[in-house]
């Protein structure tokens, strides 16, 4: 049994699992991958492009728009050449430095996808229950503050994890259980304390994730309840319109998040494909999703996304 006793070695390799069982049939599992990479890639480029070159999508909806496409494209494109690697190549080794960096820049994402969806239900609320100040409180540079505040708050959160993970000594198996590196994944490796890993990656995840489902639930209470107090059906149904992509959003993204965190901590019993189908739900199904759930239900989306595609039809 081998023994790492200084876990930054640059000797120090772990390996990747693609799907456990299935080794054989990698090539042909690769297909669907790849089709759910092109459409998300393909998908959020699209949204970022409409979003760009569209005046009437100059926004503050549609600029936060862009941050969720820009986030599920960098949670895509993070996993995208080891997952392809092991699929195509069976090329399973990664290096404990890639690894503590692929898996700071996947958690990043995933706080600043968090982040994006909060200031999308800050967004909806301001719309709805003070519209009249909507373009005095979202202001360009208030937008631009926003981003910033997602990207410093996400780096200082999450750079401590990368760091801790570095006085962890290795010492049995190295086989992670994901076509990624995954930071509870890696820390199950060590055969050092990994209690306050543990912790401050529970803690982490609450402050962020947690803290975030928190406040876009009391959003939609506040919203819910301006919406009620409209007396128009007609009016109410416009307003509860404007909220559906976003729902579908923070559902898509938390539902798998959620079902990750407890199959990794609760579900040991559970078979191998059961971790690997989630962590590639995880991943996956957002960016896959949300270009086509604004598509379909925002029209000016749409309209503008049917104008780049059928120029001379508009």
């Amino acid at each position: 049994m081998s023994y790492y006793p200084n876990a930054t070695s640059s000797s120090l390799v772990f390996l990747l699992t693609g799907v456990s069982g299935l080794e054989d049939a990698h090539a042909w599992i690769s297909v669907p991958f790849c089709c759910l990479y092109l459409t998300a890639l393909s998908g959020n480029g699209m949204i970022l492009f409409v979003i760009i070159t569209e005046p009437s999508l100059h926004e503050p909806m549609y600029y936060f728009l862009s941050m969720l496409s820009t986030t599920d494209m960098g949670l895509c494109i993070s996993t995208l050449v080891t997952m392809l690697g092991i699929f195509w190549f069976n090329t399973r080794e990664i290096s404990f430095n890639a690894c503590v960096a692929q898996t700071f820049v996947i958690q990043l994402f995933t706080v600043m996808e968090s982040s994006v969806l909060l200031a999308m239900a800050f967004d909806r609320f301001v719309a709805i229950c003070n519209p009249l100040r909507y373009a005095t409180i979202l202001t360009d540079s208030c937008i631009i503050k926003v981003w910033l505040a997602m990207l410093f708050r996400g780096t200082i959160i999450l750079m401590p994890l990368a760091l801790l993970l570095k006085r962890l000594a290795f010492c049995r198996s190295r086989v992670l259980h994901h076509s990624y590196c995954f930071h509870p994944d890696i820390i199950q490796l060590s055969c050092s304390d990994n209690k306050v890993n543990s912790v401050l990656g529970l803690t982490a995840l609450i402050i962020t994730a947690g803290v975030d489902s928190v406040f876009i639930l009391l959003s939609y209470v506040l919203i819910i309840k301006t919406v009620l107090s409209i007396a128009s059906p007609e009016e109410r149904h416009k307003a509860f319109s404007t909220c559906i992509s976003h729902i579908g959003a923070v559902a898509i993204f938390y539902i798998p998040l959620i079902s990750l965190c407890f199959v990794h901590r609760f579900g040991k019993w559970a078979p191998p494909y059961v971790h690997t189908l989630m962590a590639n739900m995880y991943l996956l199904i957002p960016p896959v999703m949300n270009p086509i759930i604004y598509s379909v239900k925002t029209k000016q989306i749409r309209k503008a996304i049917r104008k780049v595609l059928l120029p001379t039809g508009s």
